[in-house]
């Protein structure tokens, strides 16, 4: 039997994209940061997919959508979209499927858009392992975390104490007001 052609495209595909690899050229002006845009993406990826003879076919299997409000009181769409996508090879019609999470906001109408770009751009840089210049391993930043609030324990319900004092221990008066006073006295 003959092993299915889409593992040796796969792996033709992640042997070019580990010696190129993607650059975080572009630049995120409100946080600051670096990062792949999917352009960036499609451009180093399409012809080396097309030359393996490998396609990946998106398909939408979940989608939830809120409304957001922004921090000025204007409304934005948060979309986060599962997404799977058929990594099918054209020489045998060999197939494995990859699923992935997109997640995106807008304030028009392009969050959907937006995290099905998310979904396609991470599974590629996940399967066919696509290094940067940059970083971005779990492991290379550690974050600081505020504990959580204390809660106050529950404290058991405890036994009464023996009394270690003549007040504390419970009298026994005959009912008599005067022999109660007497009682009182006698033990201070």
């Amino acid at each position: 039997m003959t092993a299915p052609k889409v593992y040796e495209a796969i792996s033709s595909v992640m042997a070019v994209m580990s010696k190129e690899g993607i650059a975080k050229d572009r630049r995120n002006q409100q946080q600051g940061y670096s990062f792949r845009g999917i352009d960036d993406v499609y451009n180093a990826l399409g012809s080396v997919l097309a030359e393996n003879k490998l396609m990946m076919l998106p398909r939408v299997v979940d989608q939830k959508r809120e409304e957001r409000a922004t921090a000025k009181g204007g409304v934005l769409i948060y979309t986060i979209l599962t997404v799977e996508f058929d990594m099918v090879c054209a020489l045998d019609g060999s197939m494995h499927t990859v699923r992935m999470v997109g997640e995106a906001m807008d304030s028009a109408d392009k969050s959907g858009n937006k995290a099905q770009s998310a979904a396609l751009k991470y599974a590629a840089l996940q399967v066919f392992m696509i290094p940067t210049e940059g970083d971005n391993d779990a492991d290379a930043a550690t974050h600081e975390v505020a504990a959580k609030p204390a809660q106050k324990p529950v404290q058991p319900k405890q036994e009464k104490p023996k009394a270690e004092t003549p007040f504390d221990e419970p009298s026994t008066p005959t009912g008599d007001p005067d022999a109660v006073v007497d009682d009182l006295c006698a033990r201070a």
